[in-house]
């Protein structure tokens, strides 16, 4: 679209106010409201607004910010107001001399994409965003109770939130999106919606919004909607999988006729450096303190760096869809993540694995979960990072990973999630209490 579309569009919906959307480094949906009389002024980048008040993004010194909409991302806001409507543009963040800012998430991801692109391969990506819905207490604050005892594909009327769920996919396919399946998850109150694979830029910007819609909908049903990793112990906690493909042209360049399950030696080097990377990567992944209590055996998510052509245990899978619908599907996030840092590192493994000629080792056949650590030892099955620290620790390390990011991201997100684990760790938790209180 152009900015011309973009005004023509806006007049024929009524627009009223203009959302111009944007995600700090940790992944938080930020927005500068404007009126619609100013969305020319914005489509020109003439829009500016405090960056020190961002997380990571600059100093109160240097704090000059300007947001430089995309207009193939305008969509409207389907909630009606009393008066107008209310549209939405996800935005670039620019220097004041105009240039690409370091610390914007979805630079970021464009740069990996064009290193992509330079390399001859344009990413795709489809994802699958898993929630929870929460009861409201009588004050209107979120619980951690479950709205029904549901299991995987149940159906109304033991799925309570099935008239939410419907209503946040039509919500959302009144805003472009393609949606493909929806359901019930494994753990009551958990919902999956998954929509239609599209380039990776658009598809991040689409989970950005989706988390959005998601909790807006379910606010208007009195429900909590949460991305939290792992809200609840002993249950399934929420996983974002990611889908990535690479095409060359219109051909699918992860996809081998002539090999004999149909996988092309480039995807299993793509596979080679995902596995490479996966320790640093995680950091991103999987960003929270949270994230690591759902990386634990028994509840689906994956705890080992390994692949398989179908077996769901290992962290990496090939789904059985073969020619132009050749993917690999990566488990092991979670949907706390950055979307444009997530699939920044994970693009930049898996095309580092390309350019290195990183060969995947032999796909496993097993449940790995029920394999002896010896067994996994002898088969070079290492394990995800057990904390936040320890993937913090391996991507310092990573050189790669640390580029996919940039100087900047890099650095204010270690040094922000160093400070999150440290507050964790002199946090007193009452699980200690009512473990150690009357017996020591």
């Amino acid at each position: 679209m152009t900015k011309i579309d973009v005004l023509e569009k806006a007049r024929e919906f009524n627009v009223k106010f203009v959302r111009l959307q944007f995600t700090d480094i940790l992944g938080v949906v930020k927005n500068v409201a404007i009126p619609v009389e100013s969305l020319g002024q914005a489509l020109d980048g003439k829009i500016m607004f405090d960056g020190s008040s961002i997380e990571g993004f600059v100093r109160v010194e240097e704090s000059d910010m300007y947001l430089s909409p995309d207009p193939d991302t305008f969509a409207i806001f389907p909630w009606k107001p009393k008066e107008g409507m209310t549209a939405r543009l996800m935005c670039d963040i620019k220097n004041p001399d105009g240039s690409p800012f370091d610390g914007c998430p979805r630079t970021a991801l464009k740069r990996v994409l064009a290193d992509a692109r330079a390399m001859g391969y344009e990413v795709m990506v489809g994802p699958e965003p898993e929630f929870f819905l929460f009861a409201r207490d009588a004050n209107g604050m979120a619980t951690t109770k479950t709205i029904d005892q549901a299991g995987y594909f149940d159906l109304s009327p033991v799925d309570l939130g099935e008239d939410a769920r419907r209503e946040m996919v039509l919500t959302l396919e009144q805003m472009g999106f393609e949606i493909e399946a929806t359901h019930h998850e494994v753990a009551p109150g958990q919902h999956e919606i998954d929509f239609r694979y599209a380039d990776a830029l658009k598809t991040a910007d689409n989970i950005a919004t989706f988390r959005f819609v998601v909790r807006t909908v379910a606010m208007q049903h009195n429900f909590h909607a949460t991305f939290m990793p792992k809200p609840i112990q002993g249950i399934n906690g929420n996983g974002l999988h990611f889908h990535q493909s690479l095409y060359s042209g219109n051909t699918n360049a992860f996809a081998d006729p002539k090999n004999g399950e149909g996988i092309s030696k480039l995807a299993l080097r793509y596979i080679g450096g995902l596995i490479h990377h996966a320790k640093a990567f995680t950091a991103i992944t999987n960003p929270l303190v949270n994230s690591y209590k759902r990386l634990v055996p028994g509840y689906e998510a994956p705890v080992y760096i390994a692949w398989s052509m179908g077996n769901r245990s290992p962290m990496i899978r090939i789904p059985a869809s073969r020619g132009q619908h050749t993917r690999i599907e990566l488990r092991s996030p979670d949907p706390s993540c950055n979307p444009y840092l997530a699939l920044a590192v994970t693009i930049k493994a898996g095309l580092d694995g390309i350019r290195h000629k990183l060969d995947a080792p032999p796909p496993i056949t097993r449940n790995v979960y029920r394999m002896h650590d010896s067994e996994r030892k002898d088969m070079g099955i290492e394990n995800l990072p057990a904390s936040l620290e320890e993937a913090l620790d391996y991507l310092e390390a990573d050189p790669v990973m640390l580029e996919a990011l940039g100087d900047h991201i890099s650095r204010r997100y270690i040094e922000a999630k160093r400070i999150e684990w440290d507050v964790y760790r002199h946090q007193v938790h009452d699980w200690e209490i009512d473990q150690y209180l009357t017996v020591y």
